[in-house]
């Protein structure tokens, strides 16, 4: 019986290392429903260098570098502009968000979108700098996926 026990106890040990480690996806995003969500643009946009952190010289930089996602050239950015492109899985099937569908809110929209309307007008690309700066939580003048990214 004690031998049952410590088998049963090493596999759900091993079997938690494995989601654990499954999980970190080399510093990534976490994977969804078996597949990894899709980059954002506008993270992407903004972390030029694709470093994974968004430095001084990119803030700096910011409304210019939103502005590379304004794909009808009208000055704002709309939701279809902002939101990810959803690639098919690989059995065919698409990556789905949690919480029934809707991707959370990103702290750096909640900066950027002043308006709350789900959208980046002209006046909101042109203060991203400003905006983004109240999302730099020590003061190093630069942001992590910690800072920008919502807490699952």
């Amino acid at each position: 019986m004690k031998t049952k026990m410590k088998v049963t106890l090493a596999l759900l040990a091993l079997g938690a290392s494995a989601l654990a480690a499954s999980a970190q996806d080399d510093g990534d995003r976490p994977p969804m429903n078996g597949h990894c969500p899709p980059p954002l643009p506008l993270v992407t946009a903004l972390d030029a260098n694709h470093d994974g952190v968004i430095d001084a010289s990119e803030i700096a930089n910011a409304s210019t570098a939103l502005l590379k996602l304004d794909q009808n050239g009208d000055g704002k950015l709309s939701a279809d502009e902002l939101k990810p492109q959803m690639p098919a899985g690989g059995n065919g099937q698409q990556f789905t968000p949690p919480d029934g569908g809707k991707f959370p809110t990103l702290p750096i929209m909640k900066a950027l979108d002043t308006n709350g309307d789900g959208e980046l007008d002209a006046s909101e690309i042109a203060n991203a700098s400003t905006a983004l700066k109240t999302l730099d939580n020590n003061g190093d003048s630069q942001l992590t996926r910690e800072e920008i990214m919502p807490k699952f």
